[in-house]
């Protein structure tokens, strides 16, 4: 199993989390987070002063898969969220060893 995360831009949440669902992804996590990466936040004007916006308003999704169903979560997420502009976010995929579904003690598949 691998949990994969995924961070994207608020606007698209919709669009992904309804790819995942047409592709049978059962279950997600989502937060609301704040960050940055290379475009580096932007500046605004507020009562004519300008100041910096370093942490921009992000989702971050976390999905449990079967390692086999990987690939396909990532080409769907990167075709939902992409805008073609910087900052549409970023993939990170990471080993899972064991999952327990608390009302009912199922393990690993049966938990997700």
């Amino acid at each position: 199993m691998k949990k994969i995360e995924v961070i994207i831009k608020p606007f698209k949440l919709d669009q992904v989390k309804e790819a995942l669902t047409d592709i049978g992804v059962k279950g997600m996590t989502i937060t609301e987070v704040k960050g940055f990466g290379r475009q580096k936040g932007h500046k605004e004007i507020y009562r004519g002063a300008e100041y910096v916006v370093d942490f921009l308003p992000k989702i971050k999704m976390e999905i449990i898969v079967d390692a086999d169903q990987v690939d396909q979560v990532i080409e769907v997420v990167i075709e939902a969220a992409r805008t073609g502009k910087i900052g549409d976010g970023k993939i990170f995929v990471l080993p899972v060893e064991q999952v327990v579904r608390v009302r009912t003690g199922e393990t690993d598949r049966e938990a997700i």
